[in-house]
C-alpha cells in the first residue's frame, strides 16, 4: 500500500516537479481560469472580455482570479513552463556548450507538452502578437526570461550572469525563438513547435547561414 505521502503526491512528464494534492488543486484552478479566459477571448475578443466574465466561467470569484493573475494581461502572459525549462537545462550533460544545452532543453521541454498545452501556448502567442495591450506585458516577460536564462548559462559556464557575453548569447537565443513562435502562429500550429524551435536554434548554432 502506498504511504500517505506517496498517495498525496504525483508527477507528470510535463509537470517537471512532484506536487502535493493542495498544489495540484491550485494548479487546476489556475489552469481552469486560463482556459476559460482563452475560450472567451476567442469567442468575443480580448478587449470585450471582462475579469468578471472569466471568473464566472471558471466558477470562481473575481478576488480568486486576482490571487492567481494580478491583471487580465497576466492570464495571457503567464505560463507554467519556466521551472520545467530550467530543470531541463540543468539536466543537460555538463560538457555540452551552453548553446547546445539550451537547444536540447528547449526541444525537450516543448516536445514534452501535451496537445492541449500546446493549443494554449498557440492561443496565448497569437493574442500576444495581435493585441496591442498585451505587447508591453509580453516584453516584460521577455526580459524576465532573458534574466532567467542568463542565470542558467552563467551557472554552466562559470560566468557572471551580467557578463556581456552571457547576455549576448541569451539575447541571440531569444532573437531566433521569437520568429519561430511567430512562424508557428502564422502556420496555425501546422508545423510542430519543437521542430521550428530546433530549426531556429540550429541556424544560430551554425552561425545563422543564409
Amino acid at each position: 500500500m502506498s504511504s500517505p505521502q506517496r498517495a498525496d503526491r504525483s508527477t507528470h512528464p510535463s509537470d517537471g516537479v512532484v506536487t502535493s494534492l493542495r498544489e495540484r488543486k491550485k494548479a487546476k484552478t489556475r489552469r481552469t481560469i486560463q482556459e476559460e479566459a482563452l475560450r472567451l477571448f476567442a469567442e468575443q475578443g480580448y478587449e470585450a472580455t471582462t475579469v468578471e466574465q472569466i471568473a464566472e466561467a471558471a466558477e470562481v470569484s473575481p478576488s480568486t482570479f486576482f490571487r492567481y493573475f494580478p491583471t487580465k494581461e497576466d492570464v495571457v502572459a503567464q505560463g507554467d513552463y519556466d521551472p520545467i525549462l530550467m530543470a531541463t537545462i540543468k539536466a543537460q550533460p555538463p560538457d555540452l556548450p551552453p548553446l547546445t544545452a539550451l537547444r536540447a532543453a528547449f526541444r525537450t521541454t516543448f516536445a514534452s507538452m501535451r496537445a492541449e498545452e500546446l493549443d494554449k501556448v498557440l492561443a496565448r502567442t497569437r493574442l500576444s502578437a495581435s493585441v496591442p495591450a498585451l505587447r508591453a506585458r509580453t516584453m516584460d516577460g521577455l526580459f524576465d526570461t532573458i534574466d532567467m536564462l542568463a542565470g542558467a548559462v552563467a551557472e554552466r559556464a562559470g560566468r557572471d550572469p551580467r557578463a556581456l557575453a552571457v547576455r549576448a548569447l541569451v539575447g541571440a537565443v531569444m532573437g531566433v525563438l521569437l520568429p519561430a513562435l511567430f512562424t508557428w502562429v502564422e502556420r496555425d500550429g501546422a508545423t510542430p513547435l519543437p521542430d521550428l524551435v530546433d530549426e531556429a536554434l540550429g541556424y544560430l548554432e551554425a552561425g545563422l547561414p543564409i
